[in-house]
């Protein structure tokens, strides 16, 4: 685990930065290069180009085959790179473009069931544009997707009560009060691969709670905030895995949002999870 944490912090340094596309487009270029120039160490890296308003933009994707190269629908792990201004974006989303290079060094030498597409998707934050042209390719071309996973901010821990909040009230009386856990938060479909990864979560140290969304988890906005709702919306299956963003993180989408915010330990557990649970599903 040690050496786990000494690699996403080394991510860390690199991506914490202001890198808002059009406001900071020399962080944004820095982050984008480095993702690709990490994940191409892994096998061969697919840019899946678009443009807005003219101007280019990348997905950024990673295929590692399954065991024996068995034929099976894959599945699909993304995070954001992309940040909001004025914040250097440490858990939203360095966090999570952390893990998924970190996945991708664990997979490419222990290859999964299933082949992964890992992606490091563009222009989340104004409104999920590169997921949801990703997610409308695929339903386009009739691509069967086994699951989905948005990795949305994994590195803000508060073990103290009272530290966790909830969007609806009747929340409050189901889940803990203290922020210490990690959340998955899934269309029903999803619910054995929630309830698969949260084991893998507790056995690596790292509390673990599920929510299930129906109805594309539009009767509450909240839980739409991330890259999966593009793949809820296109029919797929599809979890966010998140530390529950600005219901715990009073750094979000802040300047304060910063490296010496983050709990390695947490993030170190929630990868070593991760690792384990889709290698099992």
């Amino acid at each position: 685990m040690a050496d786990l944490k000494t690699r996403l912090r080394s991510h860390l340094l690199e991506i914490v930065r202001e890198r808002d596309p059009y406001l900071a487009p020399q962080g944004h270029f820095y982050v984008q290069t480095y993702i690709q120039q990490t994940l191409s160490q892994f096998g061969d890296v697919v840019l899946n180009e678009f443009k807005i308003k003219a101007r280019p933009h990348q997905n950024i994707i990673l295929n590692l085959p399954a065991q024996q190269h068995q034929q099976r629908s894959p599945i699909i792990i993304g995070a954001h790179y992309d940040g909001v201004p004025g914040s250097p974006g440490a858990d939203d989303n360095a966090s999570g473009v952390a893990v998924l290079l970190e996945l991708a060094r664990f997979f490419q030498t222990h290859p999964a069931k299933r082949p992964l597409q890992l992606i490091a998707f563009d222009l989340e934050e104004p409104g999920w544009i590169g997921s949801e042209l990703y997610a409308k390719q695929l339903a386009k071309q009739q691509q069967k997707v086994h699951l989905m996973l948005s990795l949305e901010m994994l590195g803000y821990c508060k073990r103290e009560r009272n530290t966790q909040r909830y969007p609806a009230p009747i929340l409050e009386k189901i889940y803990p009060d203290q922020g210490n856990f990690i959340a998955l938060i899934g269309n029903i479909p999803t619910i054995p691969s929630m309830l698969s990864l949260g084991r893998s979560m507790r056995r690596s140290g790292v509390p673990s709670q599920w929510l299930p969304a129906g109805w594309k988890g539009k009767f509450l906005e909240e839980l739409r905030r991330s890259d999966h709702a593009p793949f809820w919306d296109a029919g797929y299956p599809a979890i966010m895995v998140t530390d529950t963003a600005f219901l715990r993180n009073p750094n979000y989408h802040q300047p304060t949002d910063t490296f010496d915010t983050l709990d390695l330990d947490f993030m170190a557990g929630v990868c070593q999870g991760l690792c384990d649970g889709i290698a099992n599903l």
